[in-house]
């Protein structure tokens, strides 16, 4: 069997190892996306195997489709950690919070999405360089939310057996490992280890799905409470965002009545 069959076999499992302790620990009824993301990654995988194999024709359309469906489901997941992060707070925070919480993600995200270009790239054809900007778009999202949360843990009041940072350090390290694999690829001098730097990046997949197993087979503790300073932060930031939402409605209330005695 060839190294890439024995990864591909080794990660199924560890793919639906991961999917069952989900399932088992109920992990979907507060991180239902990334539980969807999860089963995606196992059904698209198969998916893709069986096209390339059979449908060598298709790969490459499968393959883009795949990517900006993954892609959706990675922003989605982002958002919902960031969103779960705040559990212990959020009865506090004005309604339309997750809105801006998701506002915030992808707005950071449209950020990124220019300079997600690697270069010795700009010269592949359309559906490539497209497929390239996701991934590379994606995998800086994680990584940045994985330094976000694990820098500000204490004031989270998160650690290493929360489900939120242990999700976002399989996320961060997988895509921290994708990204220099990325670069290495623009050295021509490293074209006869082209695929032995894709292997390296399924490995670092596996290495993520593999603690994901470890961390899932484990009962998550009580959320603790914010850190008194993280909770007078977002008190003034939810009473800065109503002020500003009671300044607007007031500001069109007048400019309706104004238009109205025209």
């Amino acid at each position: 069997m060839s190294l890439d069959n024995a990864l591909y076999l080794v990660s199924v499992v560890s793919e639906v190892a991961v999917v069952v302790l989900l399932l088992y620990r109920h992990v979907w009824r507060t991180l239902p996306v990334f539980c969807v993301y999860c089963a995606w990654n196992l059904l698209s995988g198969a998916g893709l195997y069986t096209i390339f194999h059979f449908f060598p024709a298709s790969y490459l359309t499968s393959y883009l489709a795949e990517t900006a469906v993954d892609s959706a489901l990675e922003l989605g997941v982002l958002v919902e950690l960031t969103w779960s992060v705040l559990r212990p707070f959020r009865a506090s925070l004005p309604r339309g919070a997750f809105v801006v919480v998701g506002g915030l993600v992808v707005a950071l995200g449209a950020a990124i999405w220019p300079f997600a270009v690697i270069p010795g790239f700009g010269s592949l054809p359309p559906e490539y360089h497209l497929l390239m900007r996701l991934q590379q778009t994606t995998s800086i999202l994680r990584v940045l939310l994985f330094l976000a949360l694990a820098g500000c843990s204490q004031l989270l009041s998160i650690g290493w057996r929360s489900r939120e940072l242990q999700v976002v350090t399989g996320l961060g390290f997988y895509s921290l490992v994708s990204l220099v694999i990325a670069m290495l690829h623009t050295h021509h001098e490293l074209g006869e280890l082209y695929t032995h730097l894709d292997q390296v990046v399924v490995a670092s997949y596996l290495c993520s799905l593999m603690y994901w197993v470890f961390c899932f087979a484990q009962k998550e503790p009580e959320r603790r409470e914010f850190s008194p300073q993280m909770q007078s932060m977002l008190l003034a930031v939810a009473g800065a965002a109503r002020t500003t939402r009671l300044a607007m409605t007031d500001a069109r209330s007048s400019e309706i009545r104004k238009n109205g005695k025209r």
